[in-house]
This record gives structure tokens, C-alpha cells and sequence, in this order.
């Protein structure tokens, strides 16, 4: 037996270039064979990166339980990382001062005696198919990491509590208790920024974590403050490394089975179940068409394409539909060019890169309102509408009066209230739930927590209010604590 090396001693070549780099597949460990290891290592990274043999395994399980795997519901998360200003949005407050209104307008929407931002008309003009929630608890929310409404857990701030990175996120809850709506497809997928800006499986285990879309098709690459640099990244994660062909992985599966040290050795930290019918599976799925079709923009008709737009968030959320419509059940997209604290964090035109409420926020208004009815739009057109539930919000709202940190444009942090709006699903909108008092500081009446709005997740997805989890010293926690559904959805 050849002693294992350390990282430090392996050549950067063998580790860079291709979708399975932390594998290793060079690397000398435990029993070692030249070939064959680099081999198997490559080929079963591309299936723990797809977490297929973990969901026909829960899918099988489930099924075993006579539980529910799939209702065939979807959600799409739009995470404004760094925090929206909700009166600069979906609560304008357009007969107060200015230096609480802020700089923009208002105009009128669809619903009778409803005003949203100047700089959503389009979302304006079809506010039937939305519900605005302009009375959302923000009070233990923070950012960077952004935890508490993705896991609906009030002390999941990891600045001050080093458990909170291990609470799961709705969205692994809603993959291991209701699985994907297709099982060549993750059930939970999301385009990543930064790690901060997402929330992962924690005490559920590696197997829930969201399959990290940004490495599987071609993107447009743009600056951390939102500049097109005319370069394109990504689209290799589909592709076999060289010299491993289709029928070679199937033979190399086979061997593998036969050697348990190996099969040990990749199952140390948790990132693949042991060997056997699902891992074979996953083989015939991670080759087959449908995840890989679902990636690939050339396969879209070039008119919607054209409607979507070129700009980088847009077509992730072509993307998005993609998937949703091809079987994954919780899409989650990280709005945002910086890896930081989130572009939406407008705190001055002074304070770079995010700039303040004029020259920060102005510009991403239109782009948003572009992005979130073109969605709604199409899902709606392709008759997805009432399967797929479209979600826009961030971690807290922003200060209602204007200018902070030496700034007369920003608007600092402000946990007090935030709004957030959703469209789809199946569930009753055209109406605003809740509101906030006269200066868009507090909320007045209709308090919408984080847990409630889990305890809607859950219902939509019809998995059960008192599904809990075992934390490291194997006590059981329940998801939703003291939330109940939003009746008004429903």
C-alpha cells in the first residue's frame, strides 16, 4: 500500500481543467491504481455532483413508505441578495416627505387603489397574477450569510451561532421530503454567487445539498458591479474527461463494485452513498439527455430566447423554467454580481460597489421588472403557471429614511419589515397581504414570519407542517416553529 500525499505534493495540472478537480483523480491514496482510480474517481464525481443515486434511493425509500414522492409543484427562488428597500419597491409611501419616500415615483397597477415603483410598470400592469406581502418580519434576519428566511430558523445567524450553518434549507427539506418531479433531474438546483448567499442541507446530509447549476451551461461572465465583459464561462460539467468514454465508465462502474477500500475511500466525508443499483443508475441518468437538454439554450426556440434577453440573470431564468419544466422542484437564483453582501445592499452612492437608492437600486429596477414578468409570462404562456410558484425577495428590508453612512442617497439594513411578492402556483393573487405603518418603518398589521411563510412552502409542496430533523447531538428540531400557512394563498 503507497502512502497517501498531500495535496500540497500533487502537481496543479493534474487538478485543474475539468468539472471533477476535487476528486483528485491522480492522486495516490489508499489502495493505488494508476489508471483505474483516476478513472472511477472522475466519472462517479460527475454523479455525486448530480446527488442521482441519493434521490433514487430517498425516491425509492419514500415509495417503499408509501409516502408522496412528487406533486409535480415547483418553486423558483429570485434571492435579492443584500436586501431590497421595500418602500423603493412593492410599498411606496408617495404622499410622504421625501426623505422618506426616496427618490423614486410611483404608478398604478392593476389592482384598484394599489401603487408599486415607477420602475416596475410591467409588474404593475399584470398585479392580478402577483401577491405583494408588504408586512414581512425581518427582525433576526442578517446577511452574508443570508440563513434565516432559506431556513426559517431564527438563530440561524452563523456571526454568532456556529450551528446555523448546519440547519438545512427549505429547499433540502423540500428535496428530501418531496423529491424532484423527474428522477433524472436534482430536486433542488440553484445558480450561486456566493456560498454566503445560500443556504444548504446542513444535518440532512450532503445528498439534499442544491446541485450548483453555474459550472453546467454557457454563461455571459459580468463584473461584481454588473458589467458585461463579453466572455462566456461554463457548459463543461456534462462532458466526459478525456479518453473516458460512455461504455468505459459502465466498465469502470463494474469494476469499481469490486473494491470495497475504494468505495470507503470516496465515501469518507459524506458525498456518495455505498455502491450499488442506484449508483448504476445514476451512470444511465447522468449520461442519458434530459438534465443535460435542460441546460442547453441552444435548444430553446430563438424567440424566446430573444424575449428573455441576453443579460446574465435573464437567462438563468430562462434556465430555471428549463428546469422546472424538465422535473426539478426548487430553482433558487443568487441575484447578485458581487460575492460580498449582495448587489441589492444599497447603502450610498459614496459606499461602492453597490451605490445608494438613485444609482444603485435605479438601474436594477427595470432589469428586475424585465426578468420577473418575463418569467411569470412564460410559465403562464407553456401552461406552468399554476404548477410552478415564482417567489422575489431578499433577507430584510432598508431604513425608511434616506441617507446613511454619510450619504444623503442609501438606505441602510433594516429588520423591522421587508415585502417580498410571488406569483403562481396554483394559489389565489391578485391582492397585497398585509401592510406597514405610514413611513414604511414597522408593520402595522398581518405579521408574516419566516417560519409562516415555510409552513407555506410546505403545504404548497404538501409536505407535512411537523417534519423535523436530528441535529449533531441527535436531538430532533422541528422546520417550522410555530408557523402556519398563509391562509390568503390558499
Amino acid at each position: 500500500m503507497e502512502s497517501r500525499e498531500t495535496d500540497a505534493a500533487c502537481p496543479v495540472a493534474q487538478h485543474g481543467g475539468h468539472a471533477f478537480a476535487s476528486f483528485q483523480g491522480r492522486t495516490r491514496e489508499g489502495l493505488y491504481l494508476h489508471s483505474r482510480r483516476s478513472m472511477l474517481k472522475a466519472g462517479m464525481a460527475g454523479m455525486a455532483g448530480l446527488s442521482l443515486p441519493h434521490l433514487l434511493q430517498s425516491q425509492s425509500t419514500m415509495a417503499a413508505a408509501g409516502q408522496r414522492s412528487s406533486t409535480g409543484k415547483s418553486v423558483i427562488l429570485l434571492w435579492m441578495a443584500g436586501g431590497p428597500s421595500q418602500i423603493d419597491t412593492w410599498d411606496s409611501k408617495p404622499e410622504r416627505p421625501w426623505i422618506n419616500r426616496g427618490p423614486f415615483g410611483v404608478t398604478q397597477t392593476k389592482l384598484p387603489g394599489v401603487v408599486i415603483c415607477e420602475h416596475l410598470p410591467r409588474q404593475a400592469a399584470m398585479l392580478d397574477r402577483f401577491t405583494i406581502i408588504r408586512s414581512v418580519d425581518a427582525r433576526h434576519s442578517n446577511h452574508e450569510p443570508n440563513m434565516v428566511f432559506q431556513t426559517a430558523n431564527l438563530a440561524a445567524e452563523p456571526r454568532v451561532n456556529p450551528e446555523a450553518v448546519r440547519y438545512p434549507a427549505l429547499a433540502s427539506v423540500i428535496a428530501k421530503h418531496h423529491g424532484s418531479n423527474h428522477a433524472a433531474m436534482p430536486a433542488y438546483a440553484a445558480f450561486m454567487k456566493s456560498r454566503s448567499h445560500l443556504a444548504f442541507a446542513g444535518y440532512l446530509g450532503k445528498q439534499y445539498d442544491p446541485f450548483i447549476c453555474d459550472k453546467a451551461t454557457v454563461l455571459p461572465v459580468y463584473t461584481n458591479v454588473g458589467r458585461d465583459t463579453g466572455q462566456v464561462a461554463g457548459g463543461d460539467l456534462f462532458q466526459m474527461p478525456t479518453g473516458l468514454s460512455q461504455s468505459r465508465l459502465h466498465d469502470r462502474l463494474s469494476l469499481l463494485q469490486q473494491f470495497d477500500v475504494l468505495k470507503a475511500g470516496l465515501d469518507q466525508d459524506g458525498s456518495m452513498d455505498a455502491l450499488g443499483a442506484y449508483q448504476r443508475q445514476a451512470v444511465d441518468l447522468l449520461l442519458g439527455d434530459r438534465a443535460r437538454a435542460a441546460f442547453d439554450l441552444e435548444r430553446e426556440a430563438p424567440e424566446v430566447r430573444a424575449r428573455y434577453g441576453n443579460h446574465l440573470w435573464c437567462q438563468q431564468a430562462l434556465i430555471a423554467r428549463r428546469l422546472v419544466e424538465a422535473g426539478t422542484a426548487f430553482v433558487t437564483l443568487d441575484l447578485s454580481y458581487h460575492t460580498a453582501s449582495g448587489t441589492w445592499d444599497t447603502h450610498g452612492d459614496n459606499i461602492p460597489p453597490y451605490g445608494g437608492i438613485s444609482r444603485g437600486l435605479g438601474p436594477l429596477l427595470p432589469l428586475f421588472d424585465h426578468l420577473l414578468t418575463t418569467l411569470v409570462s412564460d410559465l403562464e404562456q407553456r401552461g406552468l403557471l399554476d404548477h410552478v410558484l415564482v417567489i422575489a425577495m431578499g433577507e430584510f428590508g432598508r431604513t425608511p429614511n434616506m441617507g446613511t453612512q454619510d450619504s444623503t442617497d442609501g438606505r441602510n439594513h433594516w429588520t423591522d419589515i421587508m415585502s417580498m411578492c410571488l406569483a403562481g402556483g396554483g394559489l389565489r393573487h391578485g391582492q397585497v397581504i398585509g401592510a406597514s405603518e405610514k413611513d414604511g418603518g414597522t408593520i402595522r398589521e398581518r405579521p408574516v414570519t419566516p417560519a409562516d411563510l415555510a409552513a407555506t412552502l410546505f403545504r404548497y409542496f404538501g409536505v407535512p407542517q411537523d417534519v423535523q430533523y436530528t441535529d449533531h447531538q441527535g436531538r430532533p428540531k422541528f422546520v417550522v416553529d410555530g408557523g402556519q400557512p398563509l391562509a390568503e394563498l390558499f
